[in-house]
């Protein structure tokens, strides 16, 4: 055989081995490629969505939780006012009672006074009484007597 069909023939080889890879073999593998870019692209895709909810989630996070700490802290310092305002009151509760303890003591004081004062007339009555008897050496009769032992009292 000459080179010349022997090359002629291998190129009808070649040419039918290309058209059978080019209708055969080669879409299948170019929609395996197309479908693996398309995969490696919605990974990609879902990827970047992902981290720009990630980013946005901790924003909200942060925002949330500078949310917090400031209602903690207004409530701490209600609470705090709150603490301070019942301790003013009770000190002022406190000082009620005291000046109104103070004043029942000062009246308690002064009727005992009063009855310290009545049963001493009483008693320099009395003395007064058996004095004048020592003194006239007779016995004094104090229901007769009574209106001026009375005045004797109300001046001592």
């Amino acid at each position: 055989m000459s080179i010349n069909a022997t090359l002629f023939v291998q190129a009808i080889v070649f040419a039918i081995l290309v058209w059978f890879t080019m209708k055969f073999v080669w879409p299948p593998i170019a929609a395996a490629l197309d479908e693996r870019a398309k995969k490696v692209a919605d990974g990609l895709a879902a990827a970047d969505k992902a981290k720009s909810e990630l980013s946005s989630a901790n924003k909200r996070v942060e925002e949330e939780l500078a949310k917090s700490r400031n209602e903690t802290a207004t409530r701490l310092a209600d609470a705090e006012r709150r603490a301070q305002a019942i301790i003013e009151e009770a000190k002022g509760k406190a000082t009620e009672e005291g000046n109104k303890i103070v004043a029942a003591a000062r009246v308690e004081a002064d009727q005992q006074t009063v009855k310290a004062r009545e049963v001493l007339r009483e008693q320099v009555a009395v003395l007064a009484v058996k004095g004048a008897e020592q003194i006239l050496r007779k016995e004094v009769n104090a229901g007769v007597h009574a209106e001026l032992l009375a005045r004797l009292k109300t001046e001592l």
